[in-house]
Parts: C-alpha cells; sequence; structure tokens
C-alpha cells in the first residue's frame, strides 16, 4: 500500500499518455496522493481537466504560471512530493532529464528534485534502439534514475519491439519498490561485484576479465524490491547503482573482509569474478627488465574462497548463499559440482567463452542450479536476468 505517500507524475508527449490516467486511478486507489504536471506535448494527447480530476488535485502545466509560482513554487513542487514518477518518459524528455536540460516545467522539476526518479519510457522501437537514446539511458541510470520497462508488444505505429510502456500496475509495483514498499523491505541483502586486482608490483596486477555489468544490475534490482543493499565492488568499469552501500575493494583479501564486516544478511550474491591465485612474493617497487631475457619467479598463493567461507558459517550464515559460476566448457556439470564444493543454495552458471561475448557484454546466458535441478534461462540483457534473479531471491526470503 502507498497510504500517505506523495506522487508528482510527469507525464510526458506519446499516445501512451492515456496509459498515465489509469496510472493516477491505481496510485490513489493505494492510498497515494497524485500531483499531475503535464508538458505540452502531453496535452495533445490528455486534458489538464481530466489529470486534474482523476487525481483530484491542481494539475501543472506552465513554469511561468504567476498564480503557480506564487501558490508552489516549481522548487517546492519538485521537493514536496516522495517520488517523482516520468510516464510516459518520451525520448525528448529523457534527452532532456540526461544532457541536464531545465527549459520547461517538467525538466525543470526533474532538475530541481532532491527525490528519487522513476521512468516509464515509451517510444518507437527504433527510438528505443538508437545509439543516442542508449546513450542516454546509460547516462539516467548512471545518475541512479529508476526505470520501468519498456515492453516489448505491438505499437501504435504499427511495429514490433521493446519501446511500449509498462502497463499501470507494473509502474505501481515499481512505485511501491521504489518506496521501500517491495516485497524485500526490511531485508538485507549483500552483493559483490567486478574483479579482484592481484598486484605483481606497484604497476601491475592479476584480474580477470569482467565489466561488473551483471553484479551491478543485481544490486539495482534487489534495491528496486526494497532491500538494502551492501554493495561490495572490486575495480569494475561499470560504476555502482544509486542507492546501495557501497565499499570499494582491490584484492580478493579486502573483499572477504568488506563482506564479513558487511554481515548479518537475509540473503548473499556473489558475483565478483574473484582471482583465485595472488602473488606471494609482489614486489614493492616497479620490476625492472635486467637485460639477461629471465622473467621474474612469481611465487603464487591461493586467495580466501569467499563464497565457501560465507556459505559454511554456522551463526550468522545469510539464509540464502547464492553464487556465480563461470565456466568455459561443460557449464552446467561444473557448475552444479561446484554448488555442492562450496556449500551454497544456488549458483549462477554461465557460459563465457569467448565465442559467447558474455564476459564484459551487454547480455548474459545463464543456468540456474538449485537442489531442485538446473533451470535453463534465454539469453537476456544483464538487466533482466538481474530482476528475474532478484524476483526469485525475494520468493524465497519470502516464503522463508
Amino acid at each position: 500500500m502507498l497510504t500517505s505517500k506523495r506522487i508528482l507524475l510527469v507525464i510526458g508527449g506519446g499516445i501512451a499518455a492515456y496509459k498515465a490516467l489509469d496510472l493516477i486511478r491505481r496510485l490513489r486507489e493505494r492510498g497515494a496522493s497524485v500531483t499531475p504536471v503535464l508538458t505540452r506535448a502531453a496535452e495533445e494527447f490528455v486534458t489538464p481537466l481530466s489529470a486534474g480530476a482523476l487525481a483530484g488535485a491542481q494539475c501543472y502545466r506552465h513554469l511561468f504560471d504567476l498564480t503557480d509560482e506564487a501558490e508552489m513554487g516549481h522548487i517546492e513542487l519538485s521537493r514536496a512530493a516522495d517520488l517523482v514518477v516520468v510516464a510516459p518518459a518520451t525520448a525528448d524528455l529523457m534527452a532532456k532529464m540526461a544532457g541536464g536540460h531545465a527549459d520547461d516545467l517538467a525538466s525543470t522539476l526533474l532538475m530541481a528534485t532532491d527525490k528519487r526518479v522513476l521512468v516509464a519510457p515509451a517510444m518507437n522501437v527504433r527510438m528505443w534502439l538508437h545509439p543516442a537514446n542508449q546513450r542516454n539511458i546509460a547516462a539516467l541510470k548512471g545518475d541512479g534514475i529508476l526505470f520501468a520497462g519498456p515492453n516489448e508488444g505491438d505499437m501504435a505505429c504499427g511495429e514490433y519491439g521493446p519501446g511500449r510502456m509498462a502497463e499501470p500496475l507494473e509502474i505501481v509495483a515499481a512505485v511501491e519498490a521504489a518506496l521501500g514498499e517491495g516485497p524485500l523491505k526490511g531485508r538485507h541483502v549483500v552483493v559483490t561485484s567486478g574483479p579482484t586486482h592481484e598486484p605483481i608490483d606497484p604497476v601491475r596486477y592479476i584480474a580477470n576479465r569482467s565489466s561488473g555489468a551483471q553484479g551491478a544490475a543485481i544490486a539495482a534490482a534487489l534495491r528496486d524490491l526494497g532491500a538494502r543493499v551492501s554493495f561490495v565492488t572490486g575495480p569494475a568499469s561499470v560504476p555502482p547503482p544509486g542507492g546501495v552501500g557501497v565499499v570499494r575493494v582491490e584484492t580478493a583479501r579486502e573483499m572477504l573482509e568488506a563482506v564479513e564486516a558487511a554481515l548479518p544478511a537475509d540473503a548473499a550474491v556473489f558475483a565478483a569474478a574473484v582471482a583465485d591465485w595472488r602473488v606471494a612474493n609482489a614486489a614493492g617497487s616497479k620490476m625492472k627488465k635486467d637485460g639477461s631475457g629471465r622473467a621474474p619467479a612469481l611465487e603464487f598463493a591461493e586467495n580466501p574462497d569467499i563464497l565457501a567461507t560465507v556459505a559454511r558459517m554456522g551463526a550468522g550464515r545469510p539464509a540464502l548463499v547464492v553464487g556465480f559460476a563461470a565456466e568455459t566448457d561443460d557449464v552446467v556439470a561444473h557448475a552444479a559440482t561446484k554448488r555442492a564444493r562450496k556449500g551454497c543454495d544456488w549458483i549462477v552458471a554461465n557460459d563465457v567463452s569467448a565465442a559467447t561475448g558474455i564476459m564484459g557484454g551487454a547480455e548474459n546466458a545463464v543456468t540456474l542450479i538449485t537442489a531442485e535441478g538446473a533451470e535453463e534461462w534465454p539469453r537476456l540483457p544483464k538487466d533482466e536476468v538481474a530482476r528475474r534473479l532478484a524476483a526469485r531471491i525475494a520468493r524465497a526470503l519470502c516464503a522463508g
């Protein structure tokens, strides 16, 4: 329920604007108050009268309305809400947000707000997939903007594909999660991500090829379901999501210390690509070639097994421990063996051989291995893999 929650709803200009009227109704059914803001383009699709009547509140439209500014200035309006929702979020409006533009009431509110922002994109499939729009999406996600959808489906223009606005009830669920009303409210989850860097000398290191994209997506998906997330990340190329507690580490030993410090937790997801070995005789200064043609003799020591350490804890063990298995052959067999050997509850197995393009890529193809067996998932964007995994974690914790 959203009792007493205040939603500032920015309605963008697109045919999906008609869904915003039902969204207002659904939010109010759950006890929220809604203040609608229409862009100039939105008024081509829905009227201020219909939005205001359904909201039971004034509908705001113009930046330079002297009456509105006297009663509630745009700065106050942007901060009086508990959450700002943009539905539909058009390509133009998202571009303004990504670029920091503030040339009308909607974009000014979005620049001035100190609250979280949730967008529900809606646009033609070609617009959604356009590189400029994808750059804007990446920038917005990096800024901590939350997304609901878009979905795939038939569009008013006659095309089919991603870009269809999420349905009102889907957006309501995202609103509940953003306001900490999701199924993981009150739960604490630890997520590890990225590679570890094990020094050879002050300028060289051993590492795995991991961007940290999947771990960051999992942390964001768990956050969106209401969890408090402790995000322990190695030196990843993908930035951590907003709204989570970030602990940055370099080495496997530092990561283990950070994980242990973050406990207790209800669940732990170990998505980091931790180096199995470190250099025991790492040099304190940069190693130099001496002209002999001989490579320096590196002595290796085994790194701590973070997944097994946590999975085999007695008191204080998370109720659900999830590991990842990046394999290049016999993926399911190796991952099932790893689950038994490590003592974790689930293993998310994926094939990271070079031909798949998964390591460092935008998509993942995983098999979820549990005590009940192996469940193969289709190849999906990493964000969608994260949402599916987060939903399964939520069901498991709530059932327990």
